[in-house]
């Protein structure tokens, strides 16, 4: 009943709202904008299948859909190793224990840099352009535009001369092509041209028949690796009455009621090492199946497919009048006014981002996730694994959108493969590697400048998706697949480490704490390169643990296990400073003023689960004093991982704030890298667009609702003052057990419905006493947690300085349960 009130509520609104343009809506769940993205790239509404995308601008009389493609990237197969860095490894490890960091720095540039190339470029196929003659913005009335992210449409609508002209744009999942739609609701008014345009060198576009336009090339050379990488792209016209006629390089429709367009897009890519495929022939076959089916089934069949993955979250914060308004004035009211929904509308829709980025099968989600309009997007749009890469895939388990995660665990197992040879010719060490960033074909030596280079930690960050994976489903047979890569990894560290001269701890070097400089005395801020940084500690200890419990579960590696152990052992132990900040660096040269956008070294807070309010007071307390310095500003990404880092601290009102900051509208061209925000599209802004900081909010916000990496399955964590009431379906934690329904009402849970699919204890951390439902038996919890899933590992007492002032965290009292469970039941709890 209160579902069906609250819809018949929400239609009211959004009748009330659309009525002065024609318009309605039946959902709140869409981006709905009273004039077009005209010339902004970031005004223009992304639509995707995970192979396919495009940006759909919603322009009158030009409109715009540009193309992408997942694998139309520059260059080629290739490597970009240094195999200078063996001869010149101990000589840099010698200056950086010396505090010779600056020359350690000069040298490695030298000899550890990539002397050949730092990665290819994401690059895009070109326009698809739609020409109406006399529609341009003085003409035309009740404009509006639409993506309905409960079916993964666009749809743009206006009116000229009585006539009301209609746009549906979707990328369809099961049949691989774009689709477009135009009708009017006057016969014989649809009279336009459909043209392209290609920004590569090496391109084509040319008449396939009096229906069909085609775009072909060949992406670019890069920093001395010839391109490979052929596309092409067909659009077909298909017209209800009318005519459809050819000139020139366009397709001219004439009279016609409605007019269908199919836009197939394909490439000669068949894998990181292999661009033997039939550009042309996969091109024709996904346009020639595609236009069998009449658009209504077309549509039905690409919104089931969706809808199969993003029907299984809901949540429901409330609603005020600020649904009435446009998504951009939405955006800009939400830092100081009170509309719940748009926090609900910024979770959903970046769900909605993943499923159209990121597909089984396919490539995983890059800087940009798939959409990108540049020849030379920044940092080329490859996948910067010193966090973004991983921030993209934080909320893949936890949302409830596992099988989006499998393009990123495959590109994990491939290189797995091409940083062997990475590890063994520039570090004489067995196992894998990868350093700060990765492309397409799945380079893993250092790439840009030995300030962002020198970091030999990507792979062992990666490889935390691996065992998440495995940990939310207990699927054995998954983790047999990826156990080689997890155990890969941890050989080359094993290998790596080297004692350091002070306390003999074993540590990573040369590296960096990513992308930051340490204030070390007598050395230029220049010098990033350094030993035993705390993210590098917290990221191995991580590796080793997950990869013991992988060998434990599949009966494996004694031996091994018994060495990882040993040398987790020698680790260094986080370390408390003089400002009662958890250090940065091995040595205590934080700086209390820095606000780098970079909060490595709380890794070990989220997304690891190191820093604890039970088991580590002390450090919680410092972190949290970290984090009080680095400020609430930042990058898009940066304030995102605040987020996740603010409900780990279970403050949800300060992680509140964070949305609060990050939803607030980007800054102009040309502001700095710490004037991150939002694009009118909801995009993330760095800036510039990044898409990592939509999945790090996304992942936050299920952070504040339910966590599961400390001991306990717990729910409303940290819920802020701004959420009194709600109610969440479908988020997933570890240990198989899945939120079937939890509402709250003034901040207590007053139902809660769980599944579990793997059986086994359920440990339940509650802000109130509840009780079970049809004989489900609540005992208070005693012990350590039975549950495998929930095992806790004992971390290393930290070093703290003699200056240090730490403080008890203030934690809000829980009640904590235990019940038994089944593979398959399901168990319900009300208020007591």
């Amino acid at each position: 009943m209160k579902k069906t009130m609250l819809k018949a509520f929400t239609a009211c609104l959004a009748i009330t709202s659309f009525l002065a343009i024609n318009c309605f809506s039946q959902t709140n769940l869409k981006l709905w904008y009273n004039e077009p993205a005209k010339n902004t790239w970031e005004a223009a509404l992304p639509i995707g299948n995970g192979r396919l995308a495009a940006m759909v601008y919603g322009n009158t009389d030009k409109e715009i859909i540009q193309l992408n493609e997942s694998t139309v990237w520059s260059g080629g197969p290739n490597r970009n190793d240094n195999p200078d860095a063996l001869a010149a490894l101990p000589e840099i490890r010698r200056l950086i224990f010396e505090g010779k960091n600056l020359d350690a720095s000069k040298l490695a540039a030298e000899k550890i840099q990539s002397k050949t190339n730092h990665g290819m470029k994401f690059q895009p196929v070109g326009n698809v352009e739609l020409n109406f003659p006399g529609h341009d913005s003085s003409r035309i009335s009740n404009y509006y535009r639409e993506l309905d992210i409960e079916k993964a449409v666009t749809t743009t609508s206006y009116t000229v001369n009585k006539v009301k002209f209609t746009r549906e744009v979707f990328a369809s999942i099961p049949d691989q092509v774009i689709v477009v739609r135009l009708t009017a609701d006057k016969p014989h008014s649809l009279n336009f041209s459909i043209g392209a345009s290609c920004p590569h060198v090496i391109s084509n576009i040319s008449l396939a028949s009096n229906d069909i336009l085609m775009i072909s090339g060949t992406t670019s050379d890069h920093e001395g690796v010839k391109s490979v990488v052929k596309f092409q792209s067909l659009i077909k016209a298909v017209n209800e009455g009318g005519k459809v006629s050819a000139e020139g390089k366009l397709i001219n429709i004439s009279n016609a009621d409605a007019v269908i367009i199919f836009i197939s897009i394909a490439t000669n890519f068949f894998s990181y090492n292999d661009v033997s495929a039939d550009a042309e022939k996969r091109v024709i076959g996904y346009y020639a199946n595609a236009v069998k089916i009449p658009y209504a089934k077309l549509l039905e069949r690409h919104i089931s497919a969706y809808q199969k993955y993003f029907n299984r979250v809901k949540l429901d914060l409330g609603i005020t009048d600020s649904v009435k308004n446009p998504t951009d004035i939405r955006l800009r009211d939400f830092s100081t006014g009170n509309d719940p929904q748009f926090a609900v509308l910024y979770f959903q829709f970046n769900r909605y981002l993943l499923i159209s980025a990121s597909q089984p099968g396919g490539q995983p989600a890059n800087l940009q996730g798939i959409w990108n309009a540049g020849m030379n997007p920044s940092w080329d749009s490859k996948y910067t694994i010193n966090i973004n890469t991983e921030m993209n895939y934080w909320p893949a388990e936890e949302t409830n959108l596992a099988e989006m995660h499998e393009p990123l665990i495959q590109m994990v197992k491939e290189l797995s493969v091409t940083g062997r040879e990475t590890a063994k010719v520039m570090y004489g060490a067995g196992g894998w590697l990868a350093h700060h960033n990765t492309d397409l074909w799945r380079i893993t030596g250092p790439v840009d400048g030995i300030n962002s280079a020198m970091w030999p930690m990507g792979g062992a960050w990666l490889s935390q998706h691996l065992w998440e994976k495995y940990m939310y489903s207990g699927d054995k047979e998954y983790l047999k697949s990826v156990y080689p890569a997890l155990k890969g990894a941890t050989q080359f560290y094993l290998d790596f480490l080297i004692e350091e001269p002070v306390h003999k701890w074993l540590v990573v070097s040369p590296s960096m704490s990513p992308e930051n400089q340490p204030n070390l005395p007598g050395t230029p801020k220049s010098a990033s390169i350094a030993a035993g940084v705390t993210m590098d500690n917290q990221i191995l200890f991580d590796l080793f643990t997950n990869t013991i419990h992988a060998a434990e579960v599949l009966d494996t590696d004694k031996e091994l296990v018994d060495k990882i152990k040993a040398t987790r052992k020698r680790l260094p132990p986080m370390q408390i400073g003089q400002y009662s900040q958890l250090q940065e660096w091995m040595q205590d040269v934080d700086n209390p003023k820095d606000q780098h956008r970079h909060v490595s070294h709380l890794f070990g807070l989220y997304p690891g689960k190191q820093i604890s309010p039970y088991s580590t007071p002390e450090l919680f307390d410092a972190a949290r004093t970290s984090l009080i310095y680095r400020g609430d500003g930042g990058t898009g990404w940066s304030m995102a991982w605040k987020v996740n880092f603010w409900a780990r601290f279970l403050d949800g009102n300060h992680a509140f704030t964070m949305i609060r900051n990050q939803l607030t509208p980007a800054k102009a061209k040309g502001s700095t890298m710490g004037g991150g925000g939002t694009y009118p599209n909801l995009f993330d802004a760095h800036p510039p667009f990044q898409i990592d900081g939509n999945f790090g909010c996304t992942a936050g916000i299920s952070e504040m609702l339910m966590q599961s990496h400390d001991g306990t399955l717990d729910l409303l964590p940290a819920l802020p003052d701004a959420w009194k009431k709600g109610s969440v379906i479908g988020l997933r934690a570890r240990g198989g057990f899945e939120i079937v329904s939890l509402e709250w009402d003034n901040g207590k849970i007053t139902k809660a419905v769980i599944k579990s699919t793997i059986g086994g204890n359920c440990r339940l951390r509650v802000p109130n006493a509840l009780a079970g439902n049809s004989g489900v038996a609540l005992k208070a919890a005693k012990g350590t947690n039975p549950n495998p899933f929930y095992q806790t590992e004992k971390v290393p007492s930290p070093i703290i300085s003699e200056k240090a002032k730490l403080n008890k965290p203030n934690i809000t009292e829980t009640v904590v349960y235990d019940f038994k469970t089944d593979p398959g039941g399901v168990y319900s709890f009300s208020v007591k």
